[in-house]
């Protein structure tokens, strides 16, 4: 019973990012923290599939790597976007200008 409560959980957390994700699409801070709590349960189930089948957890810190790294680059991209038109909604945002 717990064992497959450790498989459910990671995976009901990633949906949960995705719904938000997907319904959330106002401001850019909400859908990148929604993207990090996606990042944050595939790390979660990736960290139980290696340590249930006793595999090396290198892997895990390299994953933990590469999503700090996006994580910083969606903040530079809020931050300079909120520099540039004073706040995150997406409808003041438009594609067309330079």
């Amino acid at each position: 019973m717990l064992s497959s409560f450790y498989w459910i959980f990671p995976l009901f957390l990633f949906v949960c990012g995705g719904w938000v994700f997907s319904s959330k699409r106002k401001h850019l801070l909400l859908t990148l923290l929604s993207l990090e709590f996606m990042v944050l349960s595939l790390f979660i189930f990736m960290f139980l599939y290696l340590s249930s089948m006793s595999y090396e957890l290198f892997f895990s810190m390299v994953f933990l790597t590469f999503s700090v790294c996006e994580g910083a680059l969606g903040l530079s991209i809020l931050v300079s976007m909120i520099r540039t038109h004073g706040n995150d909604y997406f409808q003041s945002f438009s594609v067309l200008q330079c």
